[in-house]
């Protein structure tokens, strides 16, 4: 894999996984609006919890890992790698926000709300962070970005 590539990868497990412990930390655990899976018991709800936090902490870590042996390397590239952050981010959330809430229907944001509103903000924050992580992403390229120093 060529040095962007790795770059952009690692930015984007490293945001995949920060956007999902974010989601189960505040959503799950702070408001308690859901579970990652709300159609069975409660016990069920938090072991599917308990799965979506290891998933977070594993691409989290996977992406740290591949950020230290970047550096260790000298080819880290600050710039791609967090518009990698930002690609992963939005569109793991995009993914959530249509895929699981609305086709898989294994939760919603919130329960007895009008949840337009909140579908609405969810998927435009995540269009959002997506469109960052690629001007971010463009940006590096058109600067020509050679290592972590030009950053």
């Amino acid at each position: 894999m060529n040095h962007n590539k790795y770059n952009i990868w690692s930015g984007i497990f490293f945001g995949i996984g920060l956007v999902a412990f974010f989601d189960e930390a505040v959503f799950h655990q702070l408001l308690h609006w859901h579970h990652f899976y709300d159609k069975a018991t409660l016990s069920v709800g938090l072991i599917s919890d308990g799965l979506f936090h290891a998933f977070s902490w594993f691409s989290t870590v996977a992406g740290l890992f591949m950020l230290a042996d970047m550096r260790k390397r000298k080819i880290w590239k600050k710039k791609k790698w967090v518009g990698g952050i930002f690609v992963g981010a939005g569109v793991f959330q995009l993914y959530d926000g249509t895929i699981q809430h609305k086709l898989m229907k294994i939760h919603q944001i919130r329960y007895n709300v009008e949840i337009f509103y909140y579908d609405l903000s969810w998927n435009v924050i995540a269009v959002i962070l997506i469109i960052i992580g690629v001007i971010l992403l463009r940006k590096s390229s058109s600067t020509g970005e050679l290592n972590a120093s030009s950053s």
